[in-house]
Parts: structure tokens; sequence; C-alpha cells
């Protein structure tokens, strides 16, 4: 299985990549990995690549040949799904809106849902109205990740007992209400 993820810097890609792929190793897959992190701390883009399975051997996924798409923010996830998933795979997106500057300047257009719609994937859109912190994206999208199974041997409990290793203690208690909340996410 190969996932591509991808946002902007500063929402948590690093934090959400590392709990995934412990998790996708507590379920007994074999993972290969890497990290590109460009302007990642002053909003640029951030984008992690996780591949599953036996005989892996470069840790990229190659164009169009990702399973799935993770994404933070509604841009880096029409972009990461255009370039790299395949025909018929799945899209699961925080719907956050970070504008670049072209957006800002009227160069260009901003993606609205009508694009997303129109490319050939299981669109998962996950939005929380009361989320305190815009940090807590990644776990949200963790949550509703495990609740829907959509990786083999990673379900709810799995993540849960990741996310209690990987997550600072003064905000476990803080994400893990906001993960449970997405498992829920209709």
């Amino acid at each position: 299985m190969n996932l591509f993820i991808c946002g902007v810097g500063g929402q948590g890609i690093g934090l959400l990549t590392e709990a995934l792929g412990r998790a996708c190793l507590k379920a007994g897959h074999e993972v290969r990995g890497c990290d590109t992190h460009g302007l990642a701390q002053r909003g640029g883009v951030v984008a992690s690549h996780l591949r599953l399975g036996e005989k892996i051997y470069t840790p990229r996924v190659p164009p169009g040949q990702a399973d799935g798409v993770i994404a933070l923010e509604r841009l880096e996830a029409l972009r990461g799904a255009r370039r790299y998933l395949r025909p018929g795979g799945w899209l699961l997106f925080y719907d956050s809106v970070y504008q670049p500057v072209s957006v800002r300047t009227a160069s260009a257009k901003y993606p609205g849902q009508e694009e997303l719609e129109a490319i050939d994937a299981r669109l998962e859109r996950v939005w929380i109205d009361d989320l305190s912190d815009a940090r807590m994206q990644n776990v949200a999208l963790l949550g509703r990740l495990a609740g829907l199974a959509l990786i083999p041997g990673i379900d709810v409990d799995c993540m849960r007992d990741v996310l209690k290793d990987v997550t600072p203690a003064k905000a476990l208690e803080a994400n893990l209400a906001v993960f449970e909340k997405a498992t829920k996410l209709s």
C-alpha cells in the first residue's frame, strides 16, 4: 500500500506521519518512508511518503500509484491527489484553507469542493467545528482514518495506543478528545 501525506508547514505532518508509521508497524506491516520539508517553517509545502508491504526498496511513492492521499489542507489535497493518487484510490483531507500568495493577489483561484469531487477517488472530508487548536487537525485525520479502517490492521484501538506514545503529556488529553470525536464523524 502506498500513502502520500501532505500539507503546509506547521500543521503537524511530521507527527501525523510518525504516528501512522508506528501504527503500521504495530499492525504488522513492513514500512518504508521519507519526508520532504521545503519551506516547512514558513507555511511551505510539506510531504511524506509511506509504503507498506514486503520487498519495498524505495520509500518514495511513484506518481499515480498512491492508494491513499492524506492531506491537511484543501489545495495540497488537490495537488497531492492529482500527482500521486491512483484512479479509484482514497483521499482523506482536513478541509482547512491556507491561501498561497498567488490566491491572495488574485493571480490564481483557490480550489473549491467541485475540483476535489472531480478526482476519481473515494473522498473523505474531515472538519471539526469546535476544534480548539488548529494544530490538532492531524489527530483528527488519524481518528477518521482509524474509524474508517482505511489501512488493514489499523483500527481505533491501535491508533489510540500509538497516539499515547507520540503525543506530549501536556497535550495528550485534548488530542485524545479530538481523536475520539473524529472516529465518529459521518
